[in-house]
């Protein structure tokens, strides 16, 4: 088993502990496909966090698929499952980062922000990519200390001013030296406050602005972070940032800590917006790029 492999098999244990077991319970129990297996099935993909709009898409093209290929056998109801949800996730594989691009990390504050920055830093660099931080958000306390930390951690350089200065302008200090030494990506944090949201559309405003003038060449990606202990709350928070900025990409964050990652469905469903990045445990190493394929097999114990 390769170790991205095991990553996603260990990262995702508490959702296959929850998800799997139950599926491979009802499966076993169950002699005939009948609409008793459907309403269990419905409860545990309810369960798991797919939400009632998702889940109930995904029983009726379960149901259209066995009554298309005629299956009447149980045992065949599962890579079934598994095919439909693999469909149900998975995007082009094109659409990350280019050499010389510029990462908005978005999101509110404890959602792993400046920790995703560190391992995406490390993920580039072991790309063989050159890696520069700008230190963005400049509203929270300890926030750039945190981040300067990660940083160190992953043996990436950090651009930051003091604590309540301009972030744009941080931003602008970012571009002006990634520039200067030719860097492939610019990673950029930003504040991950709520409670205003006029103040936040005009800061992000303003540090786009800053990157259309300063670097317009450059990829311009904008990734929110979720935390995915907050299930259905996150889609909120995600609906919230899509008001207030364009959504590139969704990294969510502590997966290993929950039972319901099924969250990534509805996530993607209702935001239309691909899920890059999933992180599966605490170490720098540990965010990795989503693979639906391997997410499926995990949850489902392949």
């Amino acid at each position: 088993m390769s170790n991205i492999i095991t990553k996603f098999k260990d990262g995702l244990k508490k959702t296959r502990n929850n998800f799997a077991n139950k599926i491979d319970d009802l499966f076993s129990r169950h002699l005939k496909i009948d609409d008793e297996l459907y309403e269990e099935l419905e409860e545990i993909l309810i369960g798991a966090d797919i939400g009632i709009e998702a889940t109930l898409e995904i029983i009726d093209m379960l149901q259209v698929e066995i009554k298309k290929e005629k299956i009447q056998d149980v045992n065949k109801v599962k890579p079934l499952l598994k095919k439909i949800l693999v469909e149900e996730i998975k995007f082009e594989e094109n659409f990350y980062e280019d050499n010389k691009s510029i990462i908005l990390i978005v999101g509110v504050n404890g959602v792993g922000k400046t920790t995703t920055i560190g391992k995406l830093s490390k993920i580039f660099k072991e790309e063989n990519k050159t890696v520069l931080v700008a230190a963005g958000d400049t509203f929270r306390a300890a926030a750039i200390e945190q981040l300067e930390k990660w940083c160190q951690r992953a043996d990436v350089e950090l651009i930051s001013n003091k604590e309540g200065s301009d972030p744009s302008s941080v931003i602008y200090d970012g571009i002006n030296a990634s520039k200067a030494r030719d860097t492939d990506i610019l990673i950029c944090d930003t504040a991950g406050r709520l409670h205003n949201k006029k103040n936040l559309m005009k800061e992000l405003n303003k540090i786009s602005r800053v990157i259309d003038k300063e670097y317009p060449e450059a990829k311009k990606l904008v990734y929110l972070v979720i935390d995915a202990n907050t299930g259905q709350n996150g889609i909120v928070q995600a609906e919230y940032f899509k008001e207030v900025t364009n959504i590139d990409g969704i990294i969510l964050t502590k997966l290993d800590g929950t039972s319901k990652g099924g969250i990534i469905i509805p996530i993607q469903k209702k935001l239309k917006v691909p899920v890059v990045y999933v992180g599966l445990g605490e170490a720098i190493d540990d965010l990795q790029k989503f693979d639906a394929e391997k997410f499926v097999n995990s949850i489902l114990n392949y």
